[in-house]
């Protein structure tokens, strides 16, 4: 008896099962249906999540602008007064431009800080004390960013290791600042006397003032910090799962104090913008500063609970509260009518951002389920 195995048949063409042609990830939209050509399904999920919002911001200030219009047709009809009013805007949203990106990242990591006025307050009346300002430019930009770094420090030192919350430690820190700002400048303005510093606020380079080329700068480097380096990336683990992020091997404590300290180094640099432009500073300067700089985070999309935001937002932010604070000035109206509509945007900009992080939890927690 023979032991070979017979050889299959070869299935004719017909019979084999029609194969469909490969999928592009490009088309697919969320849920696996295929989406429209072009790459849409990038737009519609999380990656365009970032500049979906960031359009939505630049067509609430397009809608600005177009109210400013309407109501001072007389101003807007003249061009060199609208190319003034712009550089206007722009050095109002300066400084606290420059405090939002230490505040974003703060945010971004899961803190919150109450402190960053005060900070600038002492950071501007040490640099413009009569000793400071006998070693010049240098040893006042020097003694502004040694303090703004060194407060940021001592607030991240309480938070990480000293266990304590961050809303009790930065408030804290903010009566504090406040208080030693007042003991070394007497209760009274202290005056700057050095050109350099004072020239920050009036000198122009190419028509634009230096303080919209130093906003530009800090932005564009918390933007590469944020977006292209390590730190970044663990800014946003530590703020979206700090227990993940320890088991990941991140250091989380010594991280949060670099996060502090950040923050209190652009403090150091909005003081000495601060000062610049008052050519003084005082112990009351920059006040309520941590407020604008925390509203102007959320409305860029900044998540109060951590893990997520973006600079250009934020930056974004700035520019629309001082949009609305020329738009006000320009049309004579109060400036209480103006911190109820800014309040009115805080409040819908939290309640947008709680719907949506609620469909992601929501889409997340059914997407798992039907994984299982």
């Amino acid at each position: 008896m023979s032991d070979v195995t017979p050889t299959p048949t070869a299935t004719p063409a017909a019979q084999l099962p029609a194969q469909s042609p490969p999928v592009d990830p490009a088309r697919t939209e969320a849920g696996g249906r295929p989406g429209p050509a072009g790459g849409l399904s990038w737009w519609r999920g999380d990656g365009g999540e970032g500049t979906r919002r960031n359009l939505a911001l630049v067509g609430v200030l397009a809608v600005l602008v177009v109210i400013g219009a309407l109501t001072r047709s007389d101003l807007y009809s003249d061009p060199d007064w609208v190319w003034d009013n712009v550089l206007s805007i722009l050095k109002l949203a300066a400084v606290v431009g420059v405090v939002t990106v230490g505040m974003t990242f703060v945010i971004i990591g899961g803190g919150i800080d109450l402190s960053v006025g005060a900070i600038v307050a002492l950071a501007g009346v040490w640099c413009t004390t009569l000793a400071t300002q006998s070693y010049g430019a240098g040893g006042m930009i020097f003694s502004a960013l040694t303090v703004g770094l060194a407060v940021g420090l001592v607030n991240g030192l309480l938070i990480s290791y000293g266990r304590l919350v961050p809303f009790i430690a930065t408030l804290a820190m903010l009566v504090a600042a406040r208080g030693l700002a007042a003991e070394i400048s007497d209760k009274q303005t202290q005056v700057s006397g050095n050109a350099f510093i004072n020239g920050l606020a009036g000198d122009k380079l190419l028509g634009i003032p230096l303080l919209v080329y130093i906003l530009a700068a800090v932005v564009a480097a918390g933007w590469v910090l944020l977006n292209r380096t390590t730190f970044g990336r663990r800014t946003v683990a530590v703020g979206g799962n700090p227990e993940a992020a320890r088991l990941a091997g991140i250091d989380v404590r010594r991280h949060t104090v670099l996060l502090y300290a950040l923050s209190g180094l652009c403090c150091g640099i909005a003081a000495i913008m601060l000062t610049a432009q008052a050519n003084s500073a005082q112990a009351a300067m920059a006040n309520l500063y941590e407020l604008d700089a925390i509203a102007a985070a959320i409305i860029g999309g900044t998540l109060l609970s951590g893990g997520r935001g973006t600079i250009i937002g934020s930056l974004l932010g700035v520019v629309i509260f001082a949009t609305i604070t020329n738009l006000f000035a320009i049309n004579g109206l109060s400036t209480e009518a103006q911190n109820m509509v800014k309040g009115g945007i805080i409040v819908a900009a939290v309640l947008i951002q709680q719907v949506q992080f609620h469909s992601l939890t929501r889409f997340l927690t059914r997407n798992r389920a039907t994984t299982t």
